[in-house]
């Protein structure tokens, strides 16, 4: 099987929540998981990435032909300044990378993997928890000013979250790219929630076997 190379964020790289609430790569991350499972996977994912970073990274990085080019980003990209939310919350905060100028860095990304001659995959930012990431992200802010910014709605943070999501598989569609539907797959589970870590946005070691074992269902090993 040819090498996979993968560019993505802390859920690609196997960050977790620990007890502490300290973050750390897990041993049991999905990438690791997939890894043992005899996918030869060289991962160049950074914690906090956004697509950009990614491009970034990617363009200095030595590739061979005819592999497969994992791409996972939104995460970040569509995370806001909460700091600024806290102190503002009366004016619009966009994203890390605001929605057009992500879709537009995803084809690039696209573009120059193709030349050269690498099979892009593009993978869907993972599903948050509305509420625990709302007080994840109030930890040390103002938390009513951060909710007058929600209008009173923390469950519009993942609606927010999920046109990033839509952005990636309208994007898989335009350029014939293969989809990585990590967000479908974990809400598939019934038990969803319980497969996501404490600051409601990075998967725990259960989420990461599910992850794990989908893609490998989803792209099985040849050769």
């Amino acid at each position: 099987m040819n090498e996979i190379c993968l560019f993505g964020d802390s859920a690609a790289q196997g960050i977790v929540l620990d007890e502490s609430e300290n973050y750390r790569v897990s041993r049991a991350g999905c990438i690791r998981l997939m890894k043992r499972g005899g996918y030869p996977i060289r991962n160049y994912a950074v914690h906090g990435y956004t697509v950009s970073q990614g491009l970034e990274c990617f363009r200095n990085t030595k590739t061979d032909p005819g592999n497969p080019c994992v791409i996972e980003f939104g995460g970040n990209d569509c995370d806001l300044d909460w700091d600024a939310v806290s102190q503002d919350p009366d004016h619009f905060h966009d994203g890390k990378t605001p929605l057009a100028e992500f879709r537009n860095l995803l084809k690039q990304f696209i573009r120059e993997a193709r030349d050269r001659d690498l099979d892009p995959i593009l993978v869907t930012p993972l599903p948050l928890m509305s509420g625990r990431y709302y007080r994840w992200v109030s930890k040390g802010r103002d938390a009513d000013r951060i909710l007058k910014y929600l209008r009173n709605d923390p469950e519009s943070i993942s609606r927010w979250q999920e046109r990033y999501a839509i952005a990636v598989r309208n994007t898989a569609a335009e350029c014939g790219c293969h989809l990585a539907d990590a967000r479908a797959w974990m809400l598939e589970e019934l038990n969803y929630p319980s497969l996501i870590c404490e600051d409601g946005i990075h998967p725990n070691e259960a989420g990461h076997e599910i992850i794990a074992r989908k893609a490998m269902e989803h792209f099985p090993r040849k050769g």
